[in-house]
């Protein structure tokens, strides 16, 4: 796994892919994605935008529902359970905004 992990380490090191962002308080770096998404209530559809994101294992070992995060002045709650990929070295974190 060194191979994949060294991989992910310049991905997150890269300017125009990983960014710095506040988890809790502490400064660790992060993939961001800011999806747009359709909600259906009903006969309703809500466009609604979202932000996921990535975060190595090893900066955070134990992500939790409720878990804030700050990225660009706008704060972040994580909302579900975090996910692992295959790998077990990257969170998944889904949020919604504070």
């Amino acid at each position: 796994m060194p191979a994949f992990a060294d991989a992910f380490d310049d991905l997150f090191a890269d300017p125009n892919m990983g960014v710095t962002v506040s988890y809790q308080g502490r400064p660790v770096r992060a993939l961001v994605r800011r999806p747009d998404r359709d909600i259906e209530f009903s006969d309703i559809t809500v466009h609604t935008g979202t932000a996921v994101f990535e975060i190595r294992r090893r900066e955070i070992p134990a992500p939790q529902a409720g878990d804030v995060i700050i990225h660009d002045g706008d704060s972040f709650v994580v909302q579900g359970e975090p996910r692992l990929d295959a790998e077990r070295l990257i969170w998944t974190l889904d949020t919604r905004p504070a």
